[in-house]
């Protein structure tokens, strides 16, 4: 836009006259397409994964969404002061953790500058970003783990604020303690009320008469943070949970968050495909032939698998909840891949065995052996065997 203003419309891909559920379909869709579990350390997606709620935050409320009209019919006539903040944000405190999904979809997120209020609140810290590495059962069955990192922690001489005993400031007497002031501008379509964050307080509506001695005003001091918490069981590879007032602190504002994302290692045997695991199970010739038992693993235990008589090499059985566990309850399969094994080291003995054995055993009772045969034959004029 010509003006620099962020065309919200177009982030979502909507038209300017979509309605309330258009609104809330667009943003789903590209929000669920550009989040950052399925882009893990990309800038560009998790910008964009910004901007794609800001533009929610505007257009989903019919005061904001009235008032950015407005601003886009009018450009340079005000009344769309202020800013926006980007993700949800719930004013939660330092409490527990939260489902990335459920604080993203269920978020309020923060707006101020428009109408009272003070601007200090939309003030956040930065987010912390952390990796966790997990092995894969921990992963798989939840488990409850412990990290230690460095952060801008509140001051808890000035409670955050800056201010010696958090009580030396006076109110912003420009704007009277509001955090915000308003400008009169006369244009041909009548007088227009600009608004805007106190240059002088920042939008606080506070000024410091006497700066903390512990940060010196800063509001926060470096401190290493020590948190415990529980991991849910089915986190996979770029999963994430997200610690409310876990990031750095902001003199004045709400801390940021901490983002914990997991990398699991590698199975021995199993391999993961969302909820589901897979696994080769090895069998000899003679029990795929003639059926027998064998032991497999699963998340929680070993259990006996049948193999029936005659199963081929690479059949696939599947086992219905022996899978992985999902944080909603429900649970992947297990998938057997049954591989005949021949063995490579024989006695001569043993040759001669399997010899008689097989030259008992009619080509007829080879399905695929006898098929392969006949097109042979049919094509060459040759037996293959």
């Amino acid at each position: 836009m010509a003006d620099g203003k962020k065309n919200y419309y177009e982030i979502l891909g909507v038209d300017k006259k979509a309605s309330a559920e258009e609104i809330k379909a667009a943003y789903r869709k590209l929000a669920k397409q550009y989040h950052p579990d399925l882009h893990p350390g990309d800038k560009v997606a998790a910008e964009k994964f910004k901007e794609i709620n800001e533009a929610n935050e505007t257009l989903s409320d019919p005061q904001k969404r009235s008032a950015y009209d407005y601003e886009l019919e009018h450009p340079g006539m005000g009344g769309f002061g202020g800013g926006f903040s980007g993700f949800g944000g719930d004013g939660g405190g330092f409490g527990g953790f939260e489902d990335i999904f459920s604080s993203f979809f269920g978020g309020s997120g923060g707006f101020s500058g428009f109408g009272g209020g003070s601007a200090a609140q939309s003030k956040v810290g930065e987010d912390i970003q952390k990796e966790m590495t997990l092995s894969f059962m921990d992963a798989a069955k939840g488990c409850r783990k412990t990290v230690s990192y460095m952060r801008n922690a509140p001051c808890e001489a000035c409670n955050g604020t800056g201010a010696k005993g958090g009580t030396a400031f006076k109110t912003c007497s420009r704007c009277g303690g509001k955090g915000v002031v308003q400008s009169v501008q006369n244009t041909v379509f009548g007088r227009t009320i600009r608004q805007g964050v106190c240059p002088d307080c920042g939008g606080s509506g506070k000024i410091i008469t006497d700066k903390c001695v512990d940060c010196k005003g800063k509001g926060y001091t470096r401190k290493e943070t020590e948190i415990t918490f529980n991991i849910p069981a089915g986190v996979d590879n770029g999963s994430y949970i997200r610690k409310r007032g876990g990031g750095n602190a902001v003199q004045g504002g709400a801390p940021g968050d901490l983002i914990i994302v997991f990398k699991v290692e590698p199975h021995k045997m199993f391999v993961r495909e969302n909820f589901d695991l897979k696994i080769d199970v090895p069998v000899s010739f003679k029990t795929a032939a003639l059926g027998g038992t064998v032991k497999v693993p699963s998340v929680d235990d070993a259990f006996d698998f049948t193999i029936p008589e005659g199963t081929q090499s690479g059949q696939i059985f599947t086992v219905r909840g022996k899978g992985i566990k999902s944080a909603n309850g429900a649970t992947g399969n297990l998938i057997i891949k049954v591989v005949v094994e021949v063995p490579s080291r024989l006695t001569r003995e043993q040759k001669r065995a399997i010899e008689e054995a097989d030259s008992a055993v009619d080509l007829k009772q080879y399905d695929k052996r006898k098929r392969y045969s006949d097109n042979v034959e049919a094509l060459y004029g040759a037996k293959p065997y």
